[in-house]
């Protein structure tokens, strides 16, 4: 048998975040790290063995035609795999441009898929994020009033989705809106039928509940396609007559030292930042200024997480105001500033495994996605959750030893979050 999902994700820590909901819903869930190559025999037996695949991309902020190509890749794959659904799966805060990537991803699965109709939600109301009248909400404000409208790669400055995504895309985008919604599965249904009717190719539809996104799950069953943040995940389960199991998260024991990596620039992060160093615990700030010149400050990050490891978990990070940060961009460029530091976070994690750490926190969805790949991680296991939509999960590394790694988005997670993360593997050991 076939998998019955296949999910393309646009970042890592958004890849694990729906992963997390698939397998709180009773799914059996492997999440491989970018497209298999042809023959890879370990990830077409990781799928045969799982009831939900997802790929893991690195292409929320490349250029749309790179993204595009990826995800045509990805959908290759999955339906030589037998998936039944294709879910493409973007952030929860909308993370996209005015020429993409969200739209042109969206638009070129469904030719592929030859569909005529999908929709888009990034509500998750577990962590704050609806969609009411066609507008994003992060919390209690508008998208646009939310810390993301300072994001160095992709502003989030207009609120109405609808207006958003129609500049990205050749098809009309319409709107399923809350009433239709909390009517039911048939009312969204023939919502979607009257919208086809009318020549719209894509709606975006409000959702304020779990319950609201529990009942969109069951209306779009025969959709080819769906695009969502990883809230829909909560309701799609149950059309292929899943259940929620714990023993679907369980990982092995956790052991070696414990570190963190953060490269977000997010308001969540940095007071999760805060919140760490408040604690006096110890920490090494990472200055892509001095990167630039050439200095070595991955080694002088290693040096002095060595000193420190034995003694309990230890922050490496870059992460600043949005003041700092438009310093930064201003001097280096916006693309130039990210890669350094991701590249350098990338060189602390491998140096960090390497030195025994075996629980490894890392904040940021670009930063997660370079650090996986430093560490050469090919698939995840996915664990138990730290937080709504942040799991824990385990790789296997070269030597065959287990590194539990939590790969965590930028806008997510409370304060004390790197705290509570480690916290829970110690529970989860005892």
């Amino acid at each position: 048998m076939g998998i019955r999902l296949g999910c393309i994700a646009d970042d890592f820590t958004g890849a694990t975040d729906l992963a997390n909901n698939l397998v709180r819903a009773g799914m059996r869930v492997v999440q491989l790290i970018d497209v298999p190559s042809d023959g890879d025999r370990i990830a077409e037996q990781q799928a045969r063995d799982a009831d939900a695949v997802v790929i893991a991309l690195k292409s929320r902020t490349v250029p749309a035609a790179d993204a595009v190509d990826a995800s045509l890749r990805a959908l290759a794959w999955l339906t030589s795999m037998g998936a039944e659904q294709i879910y493409f799966k973007y952030c929860s805060t909308f993370d996209s441009t005015p020429v993409g990537n969200i739209g042109p991803v969206a638009e070129a699965l469904m030719d592929a898929l030859d569909t005529d109709f999908t929709l888009a939600t990034p509500a998750f109301p577990d962590n704050g994020r609806t969609v009411f009248k066609g507008h994003l909400f992060v919390g209690d404000v508008l998208l646009s009033d939310s810390g993301m409208r300072h994001h160095p790669l992709t502003p989030m400055t207009d609120s109405n989705l609808v207006s958003v995504l129609g500049a990205q895309t050749r098809r009309p985008v319409g709107l399923i809106d809350h009433t239709v919604v909390a009517a039911g599965a048939d009312a969204i249904r023939a919502r979607i039928e009257e919208l086809r009717a009318a020549g719209t190719g894509i709606a975006v539809v409000d959702a304020v509940s779990n319950d609201d996104l529990v009942r969109l799950g069951e209306a779009v069953a025969g959709l080819p396609v769906v695009t969502a943040g990883s809230g829909l995940a909560i309701g799609l389960p149950a059309n292929w007559g899943f259940k929620p199991s714990a023993a679907a998260a369980r990982l092995p024991a956790p052991g070696g030292h414990q570190a963190i990596v953060s490269g977000s620039v997010s308001v969540a992060t940095n007071g999760q930042v805060r919140e760490f160093l408040r604690t006096g615990r110890p920490a090494f700030s990472v200055d892509p200024l001095r990167i630039a010149a050439g200095e070595d400050v991955a080694g002088e990050a290693l040096a002095f997480a060595e000193g420190h490891l034995a003694d309990g978990p230890v922050l490496i990070y870059s992460t600043e105001s949005p003041d700092t940060v438009r310093t930064v961009q201003g001097e280096l460029g916006a693309a130039e500033a990210g890669e350094l530091v991701e590249q350098t976070l990338a060189r602390v994690a491998r140096g960090l495994v390497e030195r025994g750490v075996r629980q490894l926190v890392v904040a940021g969805g670009e930063t997660s996605g370079a650090v996986v790949q430093a560490l050469g991680i090919t698939g995840l296991r996915i664990g138990p959750q730290i937080d709504p939509g942040v799991p824990w999960c385990a790789a296997t590394l070269s030597d065959g030893e287990t590194l539990h790694i939590t790969l965590k988005s930028g806008n997510f997670g409370g304060p004390d979050f790197f705290s509570a993360a480690l916290a829970l593997l110690d529970e989860e050991a005892s």
